[in-house]
């Protein structure tokens, strides 16, 4: 992953767009690529069958909160922590967890003006 100056988102938020999402995705965490692509592919092959956008919309909108996160270090690292302690804790603890997973979502969301509804 790039490094960037402290607090410093490492790229810009790109367009919702497929092939910028892709191309943000390659620069910031190349790894997730086999799974943006395969969920690309399944999103158009549901809109294909239902002729429906809404497969591929809920794909940019996922996608698009994906990278808000992703590009801010800070941000994706507490994500990963509270995932963890989701994973890990005792009820408590991942009930609080899913609670702050849930707002650094609904913050990315927010933020990059899309709904995954």
């Amino acid at each position: 992953m790039t490094t960037s100056a402290a607090g410093q988102p490492l790229i810009p938020q790109p367009p919702a767009t497929v092939a910028a999402l892709r191309q943000a995705v390659r620069q910031i965490t190349p790894a997730a690529l086999p799974a943006f692509t395969r969920e690309l592919d399944q999103a158009a092959d549901q809109s294909r069958q239902g002729s429906d956008l809404a497969p591929l919309q809920r794909f940019i909108a996922q996608w698009a909160a994906y990278v808000y996160i992703q590009r801010q270090p800070g941000l994706s690292a507490d994500l990963r922590r509270w995932e963890e302690r989701a994973a890990s804790g005792d009820a408590t603890q991942a009930r609080q967890a899913a609670s702050e997973i849930g707002r650094i979502l609904d913050q990315a969301h927010a933020a990059v003006g899309l709904h995954s509804r």
